[in-house]
C-alpha cells in the first residue's frame, strides 16, 4: 500500500477574523450573486459582532468533510459541486429543513419565499466574498487538507485486526 508523502490539496475560504472590520462588503457580494439582489438577509456568509461592536467575525460554511447536511438529507438534494462545495440542487429540493438541523455549524438556511434550503456553493469556485473584503480577512486559497481521522482509523484497524487474529 502506498502512503502520501504529502497532503493532498484544495481551495477553502480562509478567513481571519482579525483583519475583518465589518464594513459586510462580503454579505451584500454573497447575496447579490446568491440571489440576483442586495439582500444580506439571504447571504451564506454572515458577519458577527463582538465585544459591542468592537470585532467581527465573518462565518459561512466550512464545507466539512463530514457533510452532516448531505447526509440528513433524505432525497440527496445535496451533492458536491466541481468547486468542491457541498450544493442544493433546486429542482431536487424539497424544503424539509432537515439539513439545516444536522449543521452544526448553523450554516444551512432556509428561504421561506423559495420553501428551499440554501448554503455557500463557493460561488462556482469564485467566492464573490472574498472578492469584495477589502482587508483580506477572506481569502479563497489552496491549502493542504487535513486528514483528521487517519490515525484514528489505522490505529482502529490495527486493534480491530489483532482482536480477530488476522
Amino acid at each position: 500500500m502506498a502512503l502520501l508523502t504529502t497532503p493532498p490539496t484544495m481551495k477553502v475560504l480562509k478567513i481571519t477574523p482579525e483583519k475583518c472590520t465589518g464594513c459586510l462588503r462580503c454579505e451584500i457580494a454573497c447575496s447579490y450573486v446568491q440571489t440576483g439582489d442586495f439582500q444580506p438577509a439571504k447571504s451564506v456568509i454572515r458577519v458577527s459582532p463582538f465585544e459591542g461592536h468592537t470585532s467581527y467575525a465573518p462565518y459561512t460554511c466550512t464545507q466539512c468533510a463530514e457533510g452532516w447536511c448531505m447526509t440528513a438529507c433524505p432525497v440527496g438534494a445535496i451533492t458536491i459541486n466541481l468547486a468542491g462545495a457541498k450544493d442544493v440542487v433546486d429542482d431536487l429540493c424539497v424544503g424539509c429543513k432537515l439539513c439545516t438541523i444536522a449543521c452544526p455549524y448553523g450554516t444551512m438556511f432556509y428561504d421561506p419565499d423559495t420553501r428551499k434550503a440554501f448554503k455557500c456553493n463557493l460561488c462556482g469556485g469564485d467566492p464573490a466574498c472574498a472578492h469584495a473584503c477589502p482587508t483580506a480577512a477572506i481569502t479563497y486559497e489552496e491549502t493542504a487538507t487535513a486528514d483528521w481521522l487517519g490515525g484514528f482509523a489505522a490505529e482502529r484497524s490495527w486493534r480491530l485486526l489483532a482482536v480477530e487474529g488476522l
